[in-house]
């Protein structure tokens, strides 16, 4: 019988180095709370690095023996979060996000602790979950037709807020997000979506429509603030066209779900939606997606998620509530 290996996948400059300075504290970690386990370390420079390594580590454990499964373990941001996903989902190879990001919201979202040591303690506790995931099927990045992801599907003035912070040369860490989102907001218009809800087909404009299976991006704003990544639902969060002023207001109160009280704010629950539109990408976790239209559906169960515990969601104002197509 094979002894059991737990491959940890790490980007050691994820957090301005942050990654690389805690990896020798997390080794030893894993190592005496993981005794029965072969812990392998994978530093990666670089995406293709990151995704070959996760990869082959799932393709191995197919292979295992052991009455232990092997595990992937990623350590990084939510980048690296999204390669662990896209490697684990639909398969029985259980996956451990380490988080030393700068915004860690696949964690936040999902119940896992959101710093670096305090996550490692809750996986090897034991603490375990099986999770929805969002699978999105279109012309994506790279020339991929399906990609999953854990959080938030992006299309609007979000997506081009996340693109900008992605691309920008010199890093702000957490304030990143919100200085771009306000240098965005100067020239942002209203975009005009078209999509299919459930089967239901609808044109409308809008500044944003996000699509949640965790719900939280950003750095901790709460876009579908009550998603709960194990109901088999997708959340859908409408903001219907506002000025830049009260979008502007809008935003601080993201990070308390506060803003679905404006009535421009729309919660719907679906299965499954698809988008298109004019002038608009998908960003997903934080990472590019790619052109519109794209189709995005709730996969129920496609994820061993170590470390996750039921996380507390948010409270509804008095009032509102989340719709399914038909209510609208």
């Amino acid at each position: 019988m094979s002894t059991p290996t737990a491959t940890l996948v790490v980007n050691p400059v994820s957090g301005h180095g942050k990654a690389g300075k805690l990896l020798p504290r997390v080794t030893f970690e894993l190592v005496r709370g993981l005794p029965e386990y072969t812990v392998q370390v994978r530093e990666t420079a670089n995406y293709s690095e990151a995704n070959y390594y996760a990869r082959e580590a799932v393709a191995t454990a197919a292979a295992n023996t052991s009455a232990n499964p092997d595990m992937l373990l990623v350590m990084g941001g939510d980048g690296m979060a999204a390669v662990g996903l896209n490697a684990c989902a639909g398969t029985d190879v259980r996956l451990g996000v380490i988080p030393a990001g700068t915004a860690n919201d696949f964690c936040r979202g999902m119940g896992v602790p959101f710093t670096t040591v305090a996550a490692v303690k809750a996986m090897l506790a034991g603490f375990e979950r099986l999770v929805d995931l969002t699978e999105v099927e279109g012309r994506l990045v790279g020339g991929a037709t399906r990609r999953y992801v854990g959080s938030v599907v992006s299309t609007g003035y979000d997506a081009k807020v996340n693109y900008r912070t992605n691309h920008r040369a010199v890093s702000l860490g957490s304030f990143s997000y919100t200085f771009d989102a306000l240098a965005e907001l100067a020239k942002f218009k209203p975009l005009n979506y078209r999509v299919v809800i459930d089967g239901q087909a609808l044109e409308l404009p809008a500044m944003l429509i996000a699509v949640g299976n965790a719900g939280v991006f950003g750095g901790d704003m709460h876009i579908c603030p009550v998603a709960d990544p194990t109901d088999g639902w997708l959340d859908v969060t409408l903001v219907a066209p506002v000025s830049r002023v009260t979008l502007l207001q809008m935003l601080p109160r993201m990070f308390s779900g506060a803003f679905v009280k404006h009535p421009s704010v729309r919660l719907l629950r679906c299965h499954e939606i698809t988008i298109d539109g004019d002038d608009m990408f998908a960003m997903g976790d934080g990472e590019e997606l790619g052109e519109v239209p794209l189709t995005a559906r709730c996969r129920r169960g496609a994820l061993y998620l170590l470390g996750s515990a039921k996380p507390n969601p948010l409270a509804l104002p008095p009032g509102i509530s989340v719709k399914t197509i038909e209510d609208v």
